[in-house]
């Protein structure tokens, strides 16, 4: 396992967060930008959070994955999970305005059903916090297992 970088180009950077968006154009001029964007990311004006969230794959998503995300959503492909996932992130997506994110870290499909679930409900102000503590989480996970 890897430790945190203390620099990172933006492209490093686009692969941990699922694309070249303006909060990794920041973080790529940030010392110990892993770090910083556990602060950086809150941060951010309410265009740039749901900009960073929406570049994140949908879990259960088959088509257009990164091999980082496919490998982490892994291949439990349950039809009866995948409809309910395929339904609730796009009840959570109407909900709140924003793409559902969760760090799976190699979590079971069905598992993460109960997670959404639970969140659905949630206040959206507090989703979006929520899911930007996930973006960065699944960033560094992705840095110290690679």
């Amino acid at each position: 396992m890897r430790e945190l970088p203390g620099k990172l180009s933006a492209d490093e950077l686009a692969e941990l967060f699922e694309g070249r968006t303006r909060f990794v154009e920041r973080l790529a001029a940030e010392p110990d930008p892993l770090v910083r964007a556990r602060t950086l990311v809150h941060e951010l004006p309410p265009d740039e959070k749901r900009e960073i969230v929406d570049a994140h794959p949908a879990i259960g998503q088959r088509a257009g994955l990164s091999a980082r995300s496919a490998a982490e959503q892994g291949a439990d492909a349950d039809p009866v999970v995948l409809e309910e996932l395929a339904r609730l992130n796009a009840d959570y997506e109407e909900r709140h305005g924003f793409r559902f994110v969760v760090f799976v870290n190699r979590r079971p499909k069905g598992e993460i059903l109960e997670v959404l679930r639970d969140r659905i409900d949630h206040p959206t102000e507090a989703e979006l916090e929520t899911a930007l503590d996930e973006l960065v989480a699944i960033a560094a996970d992705r840095w110290v297992q690679a």
